[in-house]
């Protein structure tokens, strides 16, 4: 018999994005490890410059060791795809170093490499492994056509995916419409696989539309529609642009829109071309205006690509809860997204790129606003429902279990 002291086990995120970057992705796992660190010790392997814990940070909160990043610009995709595969290898190694036998460790889906090399440096050195998807890949390629059933990089992908997800102890999904996409891999056992949704980031409650207020007092219509957020390649911005053209004559009907990415270039060439009167783009507001500008529409519409149930995240949706706005979403019914408007009558769900479903709901939306606010009341009630405490105390639930129990 030895003197030997057992180590407590730790839980490690390997992440890219952790605070201070200003992404929600960050904020999220900022939360998340937070939470965790009460409990045991926290270790985040981060890509963020500027996120290294300094000397004699508190025990409960997490050690956060910056790990080097090349971070190219967003349109050099062959040096983005080479950057993301120099950082997983550089978390590889980091997490090969520092994981022992009995610890818990956690990556995320992005960037989409990252995740097979954590979980197999995890599992060389005998730790249990989980994995937090935001984006599910190759489905989201599939979504975006940017891959096809057959390509080389589908099937690659899907055979990883097959190795991946049943070598892990903790799958966490933040929709519903996940998990049947996951059991689809052969040996995916459903107990592993755990749905903790999103929070939302503003304070919640239902705020009365002000006709003078900032954003809505340049507007004559009554009725404003509004969409915002990252329009990646997994939505369909032009499907609002298109409702907005077929209600052009609508006067009571003002269409703002902001956001950014690939799909925002695209509004900004077709009101380039078209010069809507019933529309006006808006770049994006800052963090601080963002719940006043939420509240200065009636309505918002999140417009889905097809097939991205399961595919694409709901993050946008919590934050128009919980300024009390009804939501009106082009996506299939058993997405997530569709799933929770519907149980909580908040707003439409029309069928994806289909400006025509789409123009039909906001003329519905508009022409009894009484009821539509009315959906914005029940709006910001189901908000409650998604909050930090829950979905952070569900991530350290699940995370003792994984320390407490053995392969």
């Amino acid at each position: 018999m030895g003197n030997e002291v057992t180590k407590a086990p730790s839980f490690i995120l390997a992440t890219e994005f952790y605070p201070p970057d200003p992404s929600t992705t960050a904020t999220y796992l900022g939360a998340i490890a937070d939470a965790i660190a009460l409990d045991m010790r926290t270790i985040v392997l981060s890509g963020t410059p500027g996120s290294a814990t300094p000397a004699g940070s508190r025990n409960d909160t997490p050690e956060v060791i910056e790990i080097s990043n090349w971070k190219p610009p967003k349109h050099a995709l062959v040096r983005r795809l080479l950057a993301s595969s120099a950082l997983a290898m550089h978390l590889f190694w980091a997490v090969y170093r520092r994981a022992q036998p009995g610890d818990v460790v956690m990556s995320v889906t992005s960037p989409f490499t990252l995740p097979y090399a954590i979980a197999l440096a995890a599992r060389l050195r005998g730790a249990r492994t989980a994995l937090l998807i935001y984006d599910l890949y190759p489905e989201a390629l599939l979504a975006a056509g940017m891959a096809r059933q057959t390509s080389l990089v589908t099937r690659a992908l899907r055979i990883a995916n097959g190795w991946l997800f049943r070598s892990l102890n903790a799958i966490f999904v933040i929709g519903r419409d996940v998990p049947p996409l996951l059991l689809r891999y052969p040996r995916v056992r459903a107990e592993t696989i755990h749905f903790v949704p999103n929070w939302t980031l503003l304070p919640i409650g239902f705020r009365a539309p002000d006709d003078g207020g900032h954003f809505r007092k340049s507007y004559p219509a009554p009725f404003i529609v509004g969409l915002c957020g990252n329009l990646g390649f997994t939505h369909a911005p032009w499907t609002v642009f298109e409702a907005a053209r077929l209600l052009r004559r609508e006067k009571q009907i003002h269409f703002v829109l902001s956001g950014w990415g690939v799909g925002w270039n695209e509004l900004k060439a077709l009101q380039a071309s078209e010069n809507l009167e019933n529309v006006t783009l808006l770049e994006p507001v800052p963090e601080e205006q963002l719940a006043e500008f939420l509240a200065a529409a009636d309505a918002w519409v999140i417009p889905y690509r097809r097939n991205v149930a399961g595919v694409s995240i709901p993050s946008r949706l919590y934050n128009l809860l919980a300024v009390g706005r009804a939501v009106i979403v082009g996506t299939e019914p058993n997405s997530e997204a569709g799933l929770a408007v519907t149980e909580e009558d908040i707003g439409w769900v029309v069928p994806p790129e289909d400006p025509t479903g789409l123009s039909r709901a906001i003329s519905e939306a508009a022409s009894d606003r009484t009821a539509t606010l009315e959906r914005g009341r029940k709006a910001a009630i189901a908000a409650l429902k998604y909050s930090q405490q829950a979905s952070t105390q569900r991530y350290r639930d699940i995370m003792q279990h994984l320390l407490d129990s053995s392969d």
